[in-house]
């Protein structure tokens, strides 16, 4: 029995009087909705679809998307962005990638391309086109980009899962529940920060507080004021150690003043030795990394072009990945930074990411990151060890 209040259209999607493709996603949408009891349906502008990676679905993933890619009754209808996959699509061979796992990758790309997602391939969709405005409703699913699309730019959406972005993408709507309604967005946590802090900080920052908050939506006051990489850079840490889909910052988020902060008891103050503390324990080893993994979430043009400044005439030692997207790197072309990095013995790395890569199978053992996301993610995703610290203190000279 359904619950939701339906339109007549969307009573016929049910009823699969517009394909099937349409009626297994209006299947998913509804369940979701009857779970955590929306009202309705919302019309949405963009969608972000995870579960990409041939690391994480499998052949099983892979034939529910060829399944669904192969009626033909359903495609995007709105503007629909994938996440990373496990391979660089184009160059996976140069790169060392596992030929096996990278033609299962591009039948998975494929597939979705076929359901009208494009093959942005980034955890940073916002970086690349796929920008909402200010409080439109959207179904995106990657958890960094759940924390900065909600709490950065002010679009509503809930951490979806990876079926429920796909299906709120072809059908164009999502139920209306959870960060969808105001009433849920107000702040239940107030961060005082009583240090200035900066580069790998904010990931420290953002794991300290994701643990305490869960999925809570944190009110930061902060001594110095943050870029948007900065802001990237924390968003992802909340949702990896936590499951923050929304923060707010003093003057900086475009819905601070609407936070509640004033209704706010729980108060917590974060001190430079708590930073510091943090930034230790997310090293899981002394010993130099072997691979240097930049880009967790995709690297900006900025990051670029500042690893750009840092290795411009030298050799580096140890491996370097910076991995963005395909749009990003064209951008990083023209602007000679890939050359300069690819001249010191980097890469830049399309479309991936070191998390969802088989990066374990390629004959890595320490991996050198300044995300505090791929800090967690990456001993217990791959079981290698990391080595968490700023960018101009992982990479090693010749």
């Amino acid at each position: 029995m359904i619950n939701m209040f339906l339109t007549k259209k969307e009573e016929q999607m049910c009823d699969g009087e517009f394909g099937e493709t349409i009626r297994k996603s209006m299947d998913i949408l509804v369940a979701l909705g009857d779970i955590y009891g929306a009202s309705k349906l919302v019309d949405i502008t963009s969608a972000q679809v995870s579960g990409v990676s041939y690391k994480t679905i499998g052949d099983a993933g892979l034939e529910y998307l060829e399944d669904l890619a192969r009626d033909g009754s359903g495609k995007a209808t709105i503007n629909a962005s994938l996440n990373p996959p496990g391979t660089d699509l184009d160059n996976w061979k140069e790169l060392g990638f596992p030929e096996e796992f990278a033609i299962k990758q591009n039948q998975i790309v494929d597939a979705y391309a076929n359901l009208g997602i494009y093959k942005t391939c980034t955890c940073t969709p916002y970086l690349v086109g796929n920008v909402p405005r200010f409080a439109d409703h959207v179904s995106w699913s990657e958890s960094s980009a759940v924390a900065f699309v909600n709490s950065v730019i002010g679009a509503r959406t809930n951490r979806e899962g990876g079926p429920a972005a796909l299906a709120a993408a072809i059908v164009g709507k999502t139920p209306l529940y959870g960060f969808h309604l105001e009433q849920n967005r107000k702040a239940n946590l107030i961060v005082n920060v009583d240090c200035k802090i900066n580069g790998a900080d904010f990931g420290a920052l953002g794991y300290i507080i994701g643990k305490f908050v869960g999925g809570g939506v944190p009110y930061f006051n902060l001594m110095n004021s943050p870029n948007n990489n900065d802001l990237k850079t924390l968003g992802a840490a909340l949702a990896s150690s936590g499951s923050v889909a929304l923060y707010h910052m003093e003057n900086i988020t475009p819905e601070h003043k609407n936070a509640g902060k004033d209704d706010v008891e729980d108060i917590m103050f974060v001190s430079r030795d708590q930073i510091n503390e943090t930034r230790q324990k997310l090293s899981t080893t002394d010993k130099k990394p072997d691979l240097i993994c930049l880009g967790c979430p995709h690297a900006s043009l900025d990051e670029i072009k500042q690893v750009a400044s840092i290795v411009q005439g030298k050799t580096i030692k140890n491996k370097l990945w910076i991995c963005t997207s395909v749009s990003v790197k064209a951008t990083s072309d023209r602007m000679g930074y890939t050359k300069i990095i690819e001249q010191a013995g980097g890469n830049i790395v399309c479309d991936t990411c070191m998390v969802v890569a088989p990066i374990e199978d390629m004959g890595f053992e320490v991996i050198g990151v300044n995300s505090a996301k791929a800090a967690n993610y990456v001993p217990s995703m791959c079981g290698l060890d990391v080595v968490y610290n700023d960018v101009e203190n992982l990479i090693q000279f010749k």
